[in-house]
């Protein structure tokens, strides 16, 4: 007995006529004839009877048809997952800032691989340490990532954006600064203390200063540094004040933070794809999954 036999069981099964059985197999009538017939014979089973020109099963047969189906799917699942290892995993690579990698990035891959239940699941592999939006950006150029999410840099033909999620900021202040009495700031209010300000490479290095042009003026820079993390630990140690995104590191600081009154402003993270790069079928899955979930309104 083999799996093509069953196949056949299967078939003449399903149609009672072997003549439509035979054309289903692509077959000739009497080598569909022989193989019930050895089937049969090996399994000391009379499985059909003669109706006319059709054939019934026998009760024997019913049981034995119903038994060997499911040997069919187990093997078919079998040859199907075999075939599936033999492909290469699809590993999606992506970089991201680090205000997102603890909250809003985790969840969203929370829920996109659940839609993965029944089938092979893709990898995902990410960068390490601390990213800047403009090294994610090179990081797309060489292809060294699939997605990235980050700032938007203007004028890159090359780069397109789509706004994934609205990342508010917050003011912070050392325990016990004067400030820190607020519920609220307007940041005219707060220009005559020393800040802890972004270097020209981080991203929110240009909308800081735009925020500070339309409160008058500027603020004494104490330290100037590339990465959120590093303004809220300074600002911590008693260094000066400082805006940040907000992010769940805040919470475990000695700092108070506080909402901004004046100016308003949206800050917008945005996933990032570089045009001309082929994307996995795994990686534009994810990439659909990401913009029919995250609908940001300007």
């Amino acid at each position: 007995m083999n799996f093509q036999q069953l196949q056949y069981l299967a078939i003449l099964a399903q149609t009672e006529n072997y003549t439509q059985a035979a054309k289903m197999l692509h077959i000739t009538q009497p080598s569909l004839t022989y193989a019930i017939k050895k089937l049969e014979e090996q399994v000391d089973l009379t499985l059909f009877k003669r109706v006319g020109r059709n054939v019934r099963l026998t009760n024997s047969g019913r049981i034995f048809v119903k038994q060997s189906m499911k040997a069919i799917n187990t093997l078919n699942q079998a040859v199907e997952q075999a075939k599936e290892a033999e492909k290469p995993q699809d590993i999606i690579k992506i970089s991201t800032l680090r205000s997102l990698s603890t909250r809003w990035l985790p969840f969203s891959l929370k829920e996109f691989l659940s839609q993965y239940r029944n089938r092979t699941t893709p990898k995902f592999q990410f960068t390490s340490g601390a990213v800047l939006s403009q090294t994610i950006v090179k990081q797309l150029r060489a292809e060294q990532i699939d997605i990235g999410f980050c700032s938007k840099i203007d004028n890159l033909a090359d780069i397109e954006y789509y706004p994934v999620y609205e990342q508010q900021l917050k003011f912070i202040t050392p325990l016990g600064h004067p400030l820190a009495a607020k519920k609220a700031v307007n940041l005219k209010d707060t220009l005559d203390y020393q800040y802890i300000t972004y270097s020209k490479a981080a991203g929110l290095h240009v909308a800081l200063n735009q925020l500070f042009s339309i409160c008058g003026g500027r603020p004494q820079s104490r330290f100037s540094v590339d990465e959120d993390e590093i303004v809220a630990g300074l600002v911590a140690a008693g260094f000066g004040v400082g805006i940040v995104p907000e992010m769940n590191l805040l919470a475990t600081l000695p700092l108070k933070q506080l909402p901004i009154v004046f100016p308003k402003y949206r800050r917008f993270i945005y996933m990032a794809t570089l045009k001309a790069h082929y994307q996995s079928p795994a990686a534009t899955r994810f990439i659909h999954y990401i913009r029919q979930t995250n609908h940001i309104h300007y």
